[in-house]
Formats: C-alpha cells, sequence, structure tokens
C-alpha cells in the first residue's frame, strides 16, 4: 500500500511539473522572436517525452499487478524461501539458488508465462531489475497472447 502511494504522489508532482513545463513552453512561443519559438518548441517536446514514459510505466505495473493477482489465485505464486540478513536484506547465495531453480524452470517450458513470471522476481531478488523487467514483460506479451520480442 505504501508503494501506492508514493507512486500516486509522484505521478503527481510529475504532472504537476508537466503543467508548469508546458505553460513556460506555450509562453516562449507566444514571444514570437526566432529564438523564443525554437525553445518554446523544445521545451513543449519534454512534457510529451514525460508523459509517455509515466504511461508507458503505470501501464507496465499494472499487467504486471494483473499477472500477480492471477498467479496468487491459481496458487502459483512463489513462496519466498530466500534467507535473509539479520537487516532484512537477501541473502546473494540464497538469491542465487532460487535463480537457478526459477531459470531451470523457465527453460523446460519457455512458452508458460506463469514460469517467467516467477523468473522475473527471482531476477528482481537477485538485484538484477532490467533483466527482471524484461522477463515480466515476456510473462505480459506470453498471458496476453502477443508476439514475444527477442533480443
Amino acid at each position: 500500500m505504501r508503494a501506492k502511494v508514493t507512486y500516486f504522489v509522484l505521478a503527481g508532482a510529475l504532472v504537476c511539473y508537466f503543467v508548469l513545463v508546458g505553460s513556460r513552453g506555450v509562453l516562449l512561443l507566444e514571444e514570437g522572436t526566432w529564438i523564443t519559438v525554437p525553445f518554446g518548441i523544445a521545451v513543449l517536446v519534454l512534457p510529451f517525452i514525460g508523459a509517455w514514459f509515466l504511461w508507458q510505466t503505470t501501464q507496465f505495473a499494472r499487467h504486471a499487478n494483473r499477472l500477480s493477482r492471477e498467479l496468487e489465485a491459481e496458487g502459483g505464486l512463489p513462496v519466498d524461501e530466500l534467507v535473509r540478513t539479520p537487516s532484512g536484506r537477501i541473502d546473494r547465495d540464497s538469491a542465487d539458488a532460487v535463480f537457478a531453480k526459477r531459470q531451470a524452470e523457465t527453460e523446460a517450458s519457455p512458452d508458460d508465462w506463469r514460469s517467467w513470471f516467477r523468473l522475473a522476481i527471482a531476477y528482481f531478488d537477485a538485484r538484477d531489475t532490467p533483466r527482471a523487467r524484461k522477463a515480466m514483460q515476456r510473462a505480459i506479451a506470453l498471458r496476453d497472447g502477443k508476439p514475444v520480442r527477442t533480443s
């Protein structure tokens, strides 16, 4: 719940920022000189890029949460079997062992979105966020029946 509140507060702050930056871009365009018009256009591009990024991130989170709820309803969410340090951090060797198990599971059934979802969780626990995101994107694509990009 705390993560959702933080997300919405930060998303709201970003939207306010986009509005402020956009209004400055409009003011530069209204000035109408040969130097302010290109700057105004450049400034107006930034909120659109930011809004696109915010939209993509929100959609990713929605789809990942949908898969999580579906997997939970099936009783297929991975059990937390990780060893933790006294401070609560995940032990690296433990994360690597769970990752190896999840990777073997995914290699055995590469077209199953459930195994890709569990692999994404294992990547995240092993502190490999970029690969966790790619694995989750693959799980979402497989679940939705979309073509999977291999890169």
